[in-house]
């Protein structure tokens, strides 16, 4: 197995481009296989990897269409609502609690408050 060239942050050469850079440019990868590896370095811990794409081989993105916008309104939907009271929550419930804020951390009047 061959291994990928690895390159510094900011030192990559023309042509390669991270899947960000490519959607700003309203591309991508378009099931190209990674070329590269961008890695930055931290103090204390394993640096930060990037995967880099050519981006001549990049195509554009599809539009959305009507059918793609309701999808994704009904995803972002079934993400709002609480599996415990059925309340949509107005906001996306977080995967860590798997309910809405006030099912998880029920009012207890009970606890001292300190002003």
């Amino acid at each position: 197995m061959a291994t990928l060239p690895v390159y510094r942050w900011r030192l990559a050469p023309e042509g390669l481009a991270t899947f960000r850079q490519l959607r700003a440019l309203g591309l991508r990868p378009a099931g190209q296989p990674v070329v590269a590896q961008l890695e930055r370095p931290r103090r204390r811990r394993e640096p930060l990897i990037a995967f880099l794409y050519r981006v001549d081989l990049a195509k554009p993105v599809r539009p959305m269409t009507s059918a793609r916008w309701a999808a994704l309104e009904r995803a972002n939907a079934a993400r709002r609502l609480c599996p415990v009271c059925g309340r949509d929550a107005g906001y996306r419930i977080p995967p860590t609690l798997g309910m809405c804020t006030p099912c998880a951390y029920p009012d207890t009047t009970d606890s001292p408050r300190s002003a």
